[in-house]
């Protein structure tokens, strides 16, 4: 499949789902993997959007690929955003699942969701881009080959 870039607006996170529905179709993923797949990409489109630009007063684009292989199916978003690395918030969001419902933040949980969902999750930022690759091993698929 062809990259897909967009603006890295909230209108463009259906056009994003859409396009990992049907990676993930191409690649063959069971329903529930898929949801997994396009629920984990959602949930860090949307954090790019709304925090990486808007809440930075910046504009910039979400170019959304797709790596797939014998083995694996990989999507990775790339931004111009600020730097910020997602796996950070892993072990505070998962803090947040022991306190009461009455003291939990809204939102926090997407990173959390994704790690635990994805058999691969990674992150870098490379010449002024955050890169976040998530990873699915397709039916049948012995490993994670690059």
């Amino acid at each position: 499949m062809e990259p897909l870039v967009l603006p890295g607006t909230l209108d463009a996170l259906s056009l994003i789902r859409q396009f990992v529905r049907e990676a993930a179709g191409q690649a063959g993923l069971a329903q529930q993997a898929a949801y997994d797949l396009q629920l984990a990409v959602d949930e860090i489109a949307t954090n790019i959007v709304t925090h990486g630009y808007e809440e930075s007063g910046i504009g910039g684009d979400i170019r959304v690929e797709v790596d797939l292989n014998s083995e694996r199916l990989a999507i990775t978003l790339e931004d111009s955003a600020p730097a910020f690395d997602p796996r950070g918030l892993i072990t505070a969001a998962a803090r947040l699942l022991d306190a009461p419902l009455s003291e939990r933040p809204i939102g926090g949980l997407g990173i959390f969701l994704t790690e635990q969902k994805m058999d691969g999750f990674e992150y870098e930022y490379r010449q002024g881009h955050n890169r976040n690759r998530f990873i699915m091993r397709r039916p049948g698929g012995k490993g994670l080959a690059p």
